[in-house]
């Protein structure tokens, strides 16, 4: 496995970025929100749109008013898997909160050559790129300054974010019962 740093090391990133932070997300589930109080109400059956604010949504909101751009695409299967129902669902706090978060189909994800790991991109010249374990928990993430390996993540990002859906409309297109 390649040196990775925690993402707890890498946090200050989200607030001293100068432009745009954007992240791909391609997994289907991710340890994290399985461990979440939220994860339970979404099980449980409960609406888990109208949290309450947290750390990342504040966040969000003071680095959007800043005029910067936070931005994601995520990759969703056709149906949605248990993983990204929930994530449809929880983003629409983050998209309230000044976050614009997209949704792509993972056929037209592999159809566009889309990578099939996880990253943020912070203003063009670095990149995070995660790692994670067979129980899909965040290891770390392996920072990255080589330009053509950032060169393949802003190509990528441009893809994605081309044919992506937002949230919103995404949602009301999902065959899946959410």
């Amino acid at each position: 496995m390649p040196n990775v740093t925690s993402f707890a090391e890498v946090a200050y990133l989200f607030e001293e970025f100068e432009h745009t932070a954007w992240r791909l997300e391609t997994r289907r589930r991710y340890a994290s929100d399985r461990k979440s109080p939220r994860w339970q109400r979404f099980i449980a059956g409960e609406d888990i749109t109208r949290d309450l604010p947290n750390a990342w949504r504040e966040n969000v909101a003071a680095q959007t008013g800043q005029g910067k751009r936070i931005e994601r695409v995520r990759i969703v299967d056709d149906p949605p898997t248990e993983g990204q129902r929930f994530l449809l669902l929880s983003g629409l706090g983050n998209v309230s909160s000044g976050e614009d978060i997209r949704n792509l189909y993972r056929a037209e994800a592999e159809r566009l050559g889309l990578p099939s790991f996880d990253f943020w991109l912070f203003d063009s010249r670095l990149l995070a790129k995660f790692a994670f374990d067979d129980e899909d928990t965040t290891l770390g993430v392996q920072l990255i300054e080589d330009p053509a390996e950032v060169l393949a993540a802003c190509q990528a990002r441009d893809a994605a974010w081309h044919h992506a859906v937002r949230t919103e409309e995404f949602q009301q297109r999902v065959r899946s019962p959410m």
